[in-house]
């Protein structure tokens, strides 16, 4: 018991990235070659509340209240001059699969730094992670950033030193000026167990967590080129790219269950990364419309996993009324 109590204090102390006294993370991008400074708009920021509230009027009647949804809209029109709007942003939400966008430019971020080796099985793992959404493929991969291991539990001194190797890709998105978040656990289908479930608190206050502002950021970052770099934001990209037209033997694919029921059928382009667990429903989206609009949309929402119309209802108005933004 005595152990218990040392490493709860271990772990909360590792938490690397802090919500206190956080900012909005999309004015934060320090140590960026190409840094971008996001502008606010209030036209923009006019459709994410028209859309927030159709979402919660829509599903009034099913209990959804502001403090279940969260919603970033950047429009990527101008992608040297983007600008964003948000519906309780900087909210930290458990994020479920939407982690793994971190994972993969962090994964490529090391690939470019020589940290780590391109195997066939690391490859096999990031395109995994992103397409099939695996957890299996997920927990590979962050034993491949951080060099940790799940297993049976550690004596405290040990713990603290596997907490210090397992924050890595905490520090490196803190060097990049991302606040409020935390990514430094494995996803699962079922439930965490050893060191892994050690990791997370006795309460869960390690779990990951993150924001829609911080969300659509990274993705925006990729969709520019600016996630470590040009060639590597492509090949990104290239996993992130949803088929959404048609039917699917899963209704609650990627591309068919989240932003994808709203796009309409011919000319739209979805590029992606869904959530989805017994208490959320998430997705960051990048969209390219037929008119010419192009936008990241990420909208959180949770305690209404089966709720698959709140995410379109979101999408739906923003896909309106985005082109009339000057």
């Amino acid at each position: 018991m005595k152990h218990r109590f040392v490493l709860s204090a271990i772990i909360i102390a590792a938490l690397s990235i802090s919500a206190a006294s956080a900012p909005s993370i999309l004015g934060q991008q320090r140590n960026s070659p190409a840094a971008v400074v996001y502008s606010r708009a209030a036209s923009l920021q006019d459709v994410v509340n028209e859309a927030a509230h159709a979402a919660l009027t829509k599903f009034a009647d099913k209990k959804l209240t502001e403090a279940q949804l969260s919603i970033t809209l950047i429009d990527l029109r101008d992608p040297q001059h983007p600008v964003a709007a948000s519906f309780r942003g900087n909210e930290r939400v458990y994020p479920a699969s939407v982690v793994k966008l971190f994972y993969l430019v962090a994964v490529h971020r090391w690939l470019e730094d020589k940290k780590i080796q391109e195997t066939d099985e690391l490859k096999r793992s990031v395109h995994d992670m992103i397409v099939d959404s695996s957890n299996e493929a997920t927990q590979y991969v962050v034993d491949v950033l951080t060099q940790t291991t799940g297993g049976f539990e550690l004596p405290p001194k040990e713990m603290e030193e596997w907490q210090y190797k397992r924050n890595a890709v905490n520090r490196y998105y803190a060097s990049l000026g991302f606040t409020n978040i935390n990514v430094n656990q494995k996803t699962f289908c079922e439930d965490a167990y050893g060191r892994e479930r050690v990791s997370r608190g006795p309460n869960g206050d390690n779990r990951n967590k993150l924001t829609t502002d911080a969300t659509a950021r990274l993705l925006a970052e990729i969709v520019t080129g600016r996630a470590v770099n040009p060639a590597r934001s492509a090949q990104m990209m290239a996993l992130l790219k949803r088929d959404f037209a048609g039917t699917s033997k899963d209704n609650d694919d990627q591309g068919h269950g989240f932003t994808g029921i709203a796009l309409p059928g011919t000319g739209a382009k979805l590029w992606s990364k869904a959530g989805w667990t017994s208490t959320t429903r998430h997705d960051a989206a990048y969209v390219e419309l037929p008119n010419g609009a192009k936008f990241v949309l990420v909208t959180f929402t949770i305690d209404h996993a089966n709720d698959r119309e709140i995410i379109p209802t979101v999408a739906r108005v923003v896909i309106d009324r985005i082109a009339l933004v000057k």
